[in-house]
């Protein structure tokens, strides 16, 4: 089976437009292989030279002067790249996510990350579950994955939420189920196309014969004579 490498992700910002002035502050990344987490995971916090209104900083308790003095998007974002190569990324309202990565890019004249290599798991949840929340606090509860180690949203941490998430909306247990029963199916097909052998019969000898009789004369008051 070939190895299917995905990039769960995720990014934290001043606000909600990129094009007014907004920027990221944080970027999460998580990789699974094969829908598996693999502990290995992409993080950073970004200086984005301007202020992080209050609005923010009440979501994901970022403030302006912590992430002073931290990397710029250029500088981290070879890393960045490297580490999503050409990997399917899965995001949770991707438009979002998207359009503040894609802005950045093109500041430093770096081509677009294309809509055709993400997965939306707001839409794929909206898709399974229509009239549901979909927001990924609701999908956690619908999934029952714990939310006690999160205090504010982050960047990495919802993207580890995330993942846990998207496995459950793609299949989640009953992907192991799945894969049991196709065992199950490969066992009974190769006994099925087991070479059929012809049934033998066992003939009595003469002598057995007649021990036989001997044998049911010796017995007393025997049933198939009632």
């Amino acid at each position: 089976m070939a190895e299917i490498r995905e990039i769960v992700l995720d990014t934290e910002t001043t606000g909600l437009y990129a094009k007014s002035g907004d920027k990221i502050v944080e970027i999460g990344c998580v990789e699974l292989i094969n829908k598996v987490r693999t502990g290995s995971t992409f993080h950073t916090y970004i200086d984005p030279q301007r202020d992080i209104p209050m609005e923010s900083f009440k979501i994901h308790g970022i403030s302006a002067e912590f992430v002073k003095g931290k990397p710029i998007f250029s500088k981290i974002a070879k890393d960045f790249l490297d580490y999503i190569g050409t990997s399917q990324l899965i995001i949770h309202n991707a438009g979002f996510d998207i359009s503040f990565l894609n802005y950045e890019l093109a500041t430093i004249g770096h081509p677009e990350i294309s809509f055709n290599r993400v997965i939306d798991t707001l839409t794929l949840a909206r898709r399974k579950h229509p009239g549901a929340p979909a927001s990924l606090d609701a999908l956690c509860k619908r999934f029952n994955i714990s939310l006690e180690s999160r205090d504010k949203h982050g960047a990495l941490i919802d993207a580890e939420l995330l993942a846990l998430v998207y496995v459950e909306l793609v299949g989640g247990a009953q992907s192991s189920l799945d894969l049991a029963s196709k065992k199950v199916e490969s066992s009974t097909a190769a006994l099925a196309s087991r070479e059929q052998r012809p049934a033998r019969s066992f003939l009595a000898s003469a002598q057995e014969e007649l021990e036989h009789a001997d044998l049911l004369k010796g017995i007393v008051n025997p049933l198939w004579l009632k």
